[in-house]
Parts: C-alpha cells; sequence; structure tokens
C-alpha cells in the first residue's frame, strides 16, 4: 500500500477528483486551503493580497499498482498549467487499522 500526497493549485480540485475516480480511488483526505511556494520555480500561494491564490492538498491511500498510473496522469495535467503548480509524494504504508 502507497500513500500518494498531492499538494495543487486550487484550479486543479475537479481534474485531480476526476484522475482518482477514474482510478478508483475511493479513500482520501482533502484539505481545502494550505499555503506554500514551489521550490524551484513556483510562486507562492499565500491567500494574501499580494500573492492572491491558495492550494489544496489530497493523501490517498492506494494498491502499489496504482501508483504508476496515478503519477502519470498528474504530470500529465501539471504540464497542460505549469504555472499553476502540482506536486506529487508517494510514501509506504506500513500499516492499517
Amino acid at each position: 500500500m502507497k500513500a500518494i500526497f498531492i499538494t495543487f493549485d486550487q484550479a486543479h480540485l475537479e481534474m485531480i477528483h476526476g484522475i482518482l475516480d477514474h482510478n478508483n480511488c475511493r479513500g482520501f483526505t482533502y484539505w481545502e486551503n494550505v499555503q506554500g511556494r514551489g521550490s524551484v520555480t513556483g510562486e507562492p500561494h499565500y491567500g494574501s493580497h499580494a500573492w492572491p491564490s491558495m492550494n489544496s492538498a489530497i493523501i490517498a491511500m492506494v494498491e502499489d499498482r496504482q501508483v504508476d498510473n496515478l503519477l502519470d496522469l498528474l504530470h500529465k495535467l501539471d504540464e497542460q498549467s505549469p504555472a499553476l503548480g502540482l506536486r506529487a509524494f508517494v510514501w509506504n504504508v506500513e500499516q492499517t487499522i
């Protein structure tokens, strides 16, 4: 089992929901308003007067076999609008209850 943590500009929300639905990833946790700044070229997303855009985040627990396809689809979405920003990170899930 893997955890995919996705941070993204809020404009991507519906497309990310679609990617998760299309790949039968039912369970996830969603944070609507998260602040951040890209590590290389990303502009700040602070929800302030100077930097008004905001990010959101989703963490989804998926089967190992689903990871590559999900990352590929998320990468393609990011390439469509690189200025918005989207990152995905994968962690091993050691145990669940």
